[in-house]
């Protein structure tokens, strides 16, 4: 081998072990590629780590666990007991009546008390009665509360209050007969003395009712640019209305015992029979008014219950 072949060869050998040199690296270059223990510990998750990068089995699309049941179906508000217990217990008691008349020997007074479609006016007086005077007194106690629960008016209302509670508190006899006294026989005695007799229940639960609000939602109401005629229509009277229909209830309910009170007056009604029988001493005449005054009570109650379950607000229906 001739001398530039030899030195060729040895340029080239010096080159691969400079090549070499470059890829292996030197102490510090394996210290920094080697990380320390601390360095693997940040590297490492610890178990709370894991335990959060770990989805949960209950999210994500890939939920695998049965879904909730449905939610029950709304309970109905009227059941089909209270639809059905008391119109059949009334109507039991109406035909048992019938039968007990039927067999009676009933003389001539009383077939004279009952003659002539007697009993059909009488009943129908007395209805007549009852619902105009309900009437007048929603009129008169709903306005009324309203009015005593403003701002302006409500120094008034001990005062209003106090002559509603006298008309209830007088006995219905000693009212009917001085209305008589001051306007005469006739049925517009009568109608008055029915209505101040029972205008009381609705007037205190308008006003307790009105009065029951949360401050804090009739705020919240003005807050969002109701006008007050708007809060009180659409806030305050739907709030109060259980307590109002609880009045209106009782109204209709002493309406039709105090009608009774009208045949003293000339007024008429199913007090007519039972005056009657009293006078002429006529156990079944007055049995038979005694009777259909009862029954007349009982289902205007019954229907009352059935319109304040169905006009009450479904947010205020009471818990089963």
């Amino acid at each position: 081998m001739t001398a530039p072949d030899l030195g060729e060869t040895r340029a080239r050998q010096v080159a691969d072990e400079k090549t070499r040199a470059r890829q292996v690296p030197d102490e510090k270059t394996r210290a920094r590629q080697v990380p320390d223990e601390e360095t693997r510990a940040r590297q490492v998750p610890d178990e709370e780590t894991r335990a959060r990068q770990v989805p949960d089995e209950g999210a994500g699309p890939a939920d695998t666990r049965t879904p909730p049941p449905p939610p029950p179906p709304p309970r109905r508000r009227i059941t089909w007991q209270r639809l059905t217990v008391l119109p059949a217990v009334l109507t039991v008691i109406l035909l048992a009546t019938r039968l007990w008349f039927q067999r009676a020997d009933l003389d001539a007074v009383s077939r004279n008390a009952l003659s002539d479609g007697q009993v059909p006016k009488a009943l129908w007086q007395h209805v007549e009665l009852t619902v105009i005077s309900a009437f007048f007194v929603l009129l008169i106690a709903i306005p009324l509360g309203v009015l005593l629960t403003r701002a302006p008016f409500r120094k008034a209302t001990p005062v209003v209050m106090a002559v509603a509670n006298t008309g209830q508190a007088t006995p219905a006899i000693g009212l009917l007969a001085l209305l008589v006294i001051w306007l005469g026989t006739g049925v517009r005695a009568a109608l008055i003395g029915i209505t101040a007799y029972a205008v009381l229940p609705v007037l205190s639960n308008t006003v307790a009712g009105l009065k029951a609000n949360d401050p804090a939602l009739l705020e919240a109401a003005r807050g969002i640019g109701m006008s007050a005629r708007g809060v009180l229509a659409r806030v305050e009277l739907p709030l109060a209305v259980p307590l109002i229909l609880a009045g209106v209830r009782t109204a209709l309910v002493l309406g039709v015992g105090t009608a009774t009170l009208a045949a003293f007056g000339g007024g008429g009604g199913l007090g007519v029979l039972i005056t009657a029988g009293i006078t002429n001493q006529r156990m079944p005449v007055l049995v038979l008014g005694s009777l259909l005054t009862v029954v007349l009570a009982l289902l205007v109650d019954w229907l009352a219950s059935l319109a304040e379950v169905l006009l009450r607000p479904r947010g205020l229906e009471p818990e089963a």
